[in-house]
């Protein structure tokens, strides 16, 4: 081998050891960045007090927000992404996060309408909450809402919360003017509680008051729960 290919094969093998050495290096600080966008068993923190808050809140989970996930907390996690259409496997990653209204950076999220929720969002949707449910419990406001944003998320209805509440005949309260009441707190309050991720009628996408609907087709319409006077489809 000559002094000139002794230097391109000495060159080409430092360079070699460098990337490997780059790699190790890189390894384990990618596994503490995939470790830090999810809550799993064995984790502890702030974000998993919060998690388990909601949960405690929604009635997942029994007991106190410790900020320790354990087995109890995973199988409330379970229980929540059965309920919620979400791949059942105990672990927090994204979307979970978005269906519970958090970040796992640690601030509050709005995925309902593909986490562009806005001031103007919720100031809509507790104007749809308040002309169409003001009568109706607390729940039930925040289902009203829900059933709202849960049409944004599906392919079938527009993708903004506007474009679903001014969809040709879909609620009352925007053909009869109520929409343009002014929401009192708890309109509002059951709006944000909405776009933070609480959905009681786990994913429904009509209501109806069966006292008052007339319609076949809506009547027709498989009920998964009641609340209030309202029958969530």
């Amino acid at each position: 081998m000559n002094v000139k290919k002794l230097k391109i094969f000495i060159i080409a093998t430092a360079a070699l050891a460098l990337c490997v050495c780059l790699m190790c290096a890189l390894t384990p600080e990618s596994a503490e960045v995939a470790d830090a966008v999810t809550l799993k068993q064995g984790s502890t923190g702030s974000l998993v007090k919060t998690m388990q808050t909601k949960l405690i809140n929604w009635g997942y989970l029994s007991g106190k927000a410790d900020g320790i996930f354990g087995s109890k907390t995973k199988a409330a996690v379970i229980y929540f992404q059965k309920k919620n259409g979400l791949v059942a496997d105990g672990i927090v990653g994204t979307k979970t996060a978005q269906a519970l209204g958090m970040s796992l950076s640690g601030s509050t999220s709005k995925p309902a309408s593909g986490g562009n929720s806005n001031s103007a969002d919720l100031n809509l949707l507790a104007h749809v909450v308040y002309g169409e449910a003001r009568g109706e419990p607390y729940t039930g406001q925040v289902a009203v809402a829900a059933v709202v944003l849960n049409r944004v998320r599906s392919s079938s209805f527009p993708n903004s919360v506007a474009g679903v509440v001014y969809q040709s005949g879909a609620f009352d309260c925007v053909s009869d003017g109520q929409i343009n009441l002014s929401p009192n707190q708890n309109a509002i309050n059951a709006a944000r509680d909405a776009l933070n991720g609480w959905d009681p009628t786990y994913g429904c996408l009509y209501y109806y008051n069966p006292r008052t609907a007339t319609s076949k087709w809506m009547l027709s319409r498989t009920v998964k729960l009641n609340i209030g006077n309202h029958a969530f489809c």
